[in-house]
């Protein structure tokens, strides 16, 4: 019996406290919990908690007690404004420069050049008849040394009514003056030169420039120096299919049509050994420079191009005394190894925008009509006719446009 009672007596006592506790929530739900009896804790028993504070350089100071409020009284703590803080940068701290980077120049194109000396000056020429008239006097003096000589026939000398003279013979006088004579002849005669428009001469002497000639019409140049003659009319050439490429780097043959004229005639004659050659090379280089596009398919580009490779080969062709003034792409076409793959893939963007145009002008005419049978009354359709009429229609449309076009 003593046993059952001491059984019964536990559970009792269990069920009552938890029902003390259940039925008094403030002792645990206040601020902190209450517990009689109990000694204080040892933090309470120092004194007062210094407040601690965490710092970033990003963000203001967030004192701790805030977060985990454990005393009964935190002391205050002085707070700054509620500014976000950023790190300074060089430069605007107080009394520091700011640092700047040094630009970084590109390193400059080299430009061609050529010797300073080379610079087209007139030469020196006599007018025409001054020529004639040294070959003339030569040419009396040969004979009048003949004479003197004994060496004209009688009938010549009577039909010139020269006098008689048995003559001297050929001594050594007279061979000087048969030289003297015919040297003035041939230096009078030998240097006539006819100048023409649109052509100059260009005059050197042992290797050295003496002068550009570019006078019209009959005139003595001195016969000891050395002519080249250089076309300084305004001339166009239209170039052999050279390598070209577009934006996307496809391997194009471009043809180009280029008007140029020589304006120094001693820089493009003793500047290069041949300045026709190097206006070729110019136009090549440029052409693997620049990008070009098909003719016929943007107009603007062609043209962009066009003034971009003439920019660059008149900068190049300038330092050799050559004027460039246009340089066009007159014909523009793939390279055989890529041309019918590119062909195809034409042919078939111009499907594609054709299939385009027909479907956007098809879901025209369909909505266009619905709208009008709708608006005006004709018809009243729910959204399953309205499905099947558009169907209809744009299968009609589209069967229509079909047949036109075959």
């Amino acid at each position: 019996m003593s046993t059952n009672t001491t059984s019964s007596t536990e559970p009792s006592t269990e069920s009552s406290t938890e029902s003390s506790t259940e039925s008094s929530p403030e002792t645990l739900t206040g601020p902190r919990a209450v517990v009689p009896d109990a000694a204080p804790p040892a933090v309470a028993e120092a004194g007062p908690r210094p407040a601690r504070l965490i710092h970033n350089e990003a963000t203001t100071e967030i004192p701790v007690h805030l977060l985990f409020r454990d005393d009964p009284d935190p002391a205050p703590v002085p707070l700054r404004p509620a500014v976000v803080a950023r790190r300074q940068g060089p430069g605007e701290r107080p009394g520091e420069r700011p640092r700047t980077r040094r630009p970084v120049n590109a390193r400059p194109r080299p430009v061609a050049s050529v010797d300073p000396e080379l610079t087209e000056r007139p030469a020196r020429v006599l007018p025409g008849a001054a020529g004639v008239a040294a070959g003339l006097c030569g040419a009396a003096g040969c004979a009048a040394t003949s004479w003197w000589a004994g060496l004209v026939p009688p009938l010549a000398a009577q039909a010139l009514g020269l006098p008689a003279y048995a003559g001297a013979g050929l001594g050594p006088a007279q061979w000087a003056a048969y030289a003297a004579a015919g040297a003035l002849g041939m230096f009078g005669f030998g240097g006539l030169a006819r100048g023409r428009t649109g052509r100059a001469w260009v005059l050197g002497l042992f290797g050295r420039y003496r002068g550009t000639v570019r006078r019209t019409g009959l005139m003595w140049v001195n016969p000891l120096l050395l002519r080249r003659r250089v076309d300084v009319r305004l001339r166009h050439w239209r170039s052999e299919p050279m390598p070209a490429a577009d934006g996307n780097g496809v391997a194009l043959r471009a043809v180009t049509l280029v008007v140029w004229r020589v304006r120094d005639t001693v820089r493009a004659t003793l500047g290069v050994e041949d300045h026709e050659t190097y206006l070729r090379e110019c136009v090549e280089a440029a052409l693997a420079r620049v990008p070009v596009e098909p003719l016929g398919t943007v107009r603007s580009s062609a043209d962009v191009a066009g003034d971009t490779l003439t920019r660059l080969v008149a900068a190049d062709a300038a330092p050799v005394g050559l004027e460039v003034f246009s340089v066009r792409p007159v014909r523009v076409e793939y390279a055989p190894e890529v041309a019918a793959a590119m062909h195809r893939r034409r042919i078939a963007a111009l499907d594609a925008a054709q299939r385009a145009s027909v479907l956007t002008s098809v879901v025209d005419s369909v909505e266009d009509t619905v709208t009008r049978l709708t608006v005006r009354g004709l018809v009243e359709l729910d959204d399953y006719e309205r499905k099947v009429l558009v169907k209809d229609l744009t299968v009609a449309f589209c069967a229509g446009r079909g047949d036109t076009g075959a």
